[in-house]
């Protein structure tokens, strides 16, 4: 995995990113690795990253960059960070944009009972 990321691969990117994050297969729990690798996988194109920077920069409470990589997931199709959107905008009291961002979360199968 470690050589098809080194070829810029944005899959192995991202789930390298994960071994780190979650401390997997022997490797060192490293957030801020995992958040650089995240960062790198975006580019090419991977909206599950763009999900996953979501999910930890809600976790520290930067909702700012939370929302804008929710956004960006959302916009490629990605229904969890739709529903992520609506919590984000639920902290903020924006009740009905909540609804709204959960209303299509839930239209395209995605009920919030994920971690």
């Amino acid at each position: 995995m470690r050589k098809r990321a080194e070829a810029n691969d944005a899959a192995s990117i991202y789930l390298l990113s994960d071994l780190y994050y979650h401390r997997n297969r022997g490797v060192q729990q490293d957030i801020s690795k995992a958040i650089e690798l995240l960062i790198e996988s975006v580019y090419p194109g991977c909206s599950q990253a763009h999900n996953r920077l979501g999910h930890i920069y809600y976790e520290v409470r930067y909702l700012k960059k939370a929302k804008f990589n929710n956004e960006a997931a959302a916009i490629a199709g990605h229904e969890g960070a739709r529903y992520s959107l609506g919590v984000i905008e639920n902290d903020s009291r924006n009740i009905e944009q909540a609804v709204k961002h959960w209303t299509i979360a839930a239209s395209a199968g995605d009920y919030g009972c994920h971690a």
